[in-house]
């Protein structure tokens, strides 16, 4: 698993997913999303601008992500 530092909480569901480069845009990363291609804390989410949290666990892509507070 991939801790993910973030300097400020909450950060919206779709940046992550950009930010750490595993799509090409905001929009890749809202597209991914809507279509259920995500998973939050074991559940699939599909709002994009869903708020996130340290703690929080993303899958995507065969990647998990534990976000961090830094």
């Amino acid at each position: 698993m991939i801790e993910v530092v973030i300097n400020r909480e909450p950060v919206e569901l779709y940046k992550v997913l950009k930010f750490e480069g595993l799509v090409g845009s905001g929009g890749e990363a809202k597209l991914v999303v809507d279509n259920g291609l995500v998973r939050l804390n074991g559940e699939v989410e599909t709002r994009k601008r869903k708020k996130v949290v340290s703690g929080d666990v993303i899958e995507f892509a065969q990647t998990r992500m534990k976000l961090v507070l830094a």
